[in-house]
């Protein structure tokens, strides 16, 4: 893949992965991933068959799974103890209003 065909993909990632051109295997990831971190308690076993007809197998989805949880782990803490990101790294999707910073 060429640096622009690059680019344009990590902008449509960024903007909005539902529009970028992605392998149907992406999608199924991307999709099960931005559910479970945005609405948790609405995941169903058909979340998990969607994975699973994309090819991935039990070991896979327990990784994604895990993952997605470790990440949402780790921003609940940070955003819990006021942390803020270090210069260079952007906002991230951070969306807290605190002054406060944990050293």
């Amino acid at each position: 893949m060429d640096g622009a065909l690059i680019a344009a993909l990590i902008g449509a990632l960024e903007s909005d992965y539902r529009e970028a051109a992605l392998e149907r295997v992406d999608r199924a990831m991307l999709d099960y991933a931005s559910k479970l971190t945005c609405t948790p308690g609405a995941m169903r076993e058909a979340d998990i068959a969607a994975l699973r007809e994309a090819g991935f197998e039990a070991p896979a989805i327990h990784d994604i799974c895990a993952i997605v949880a470790y990440f949402a782990f780790v921003n609940r803490i940070a955003d819990g103890l006021g942390v803020e990101l270090e210069e260079g790294f952007g906002d991230a999707g951070r969306s807290h209003d605190s002054d406060t910073q944990v050293s």
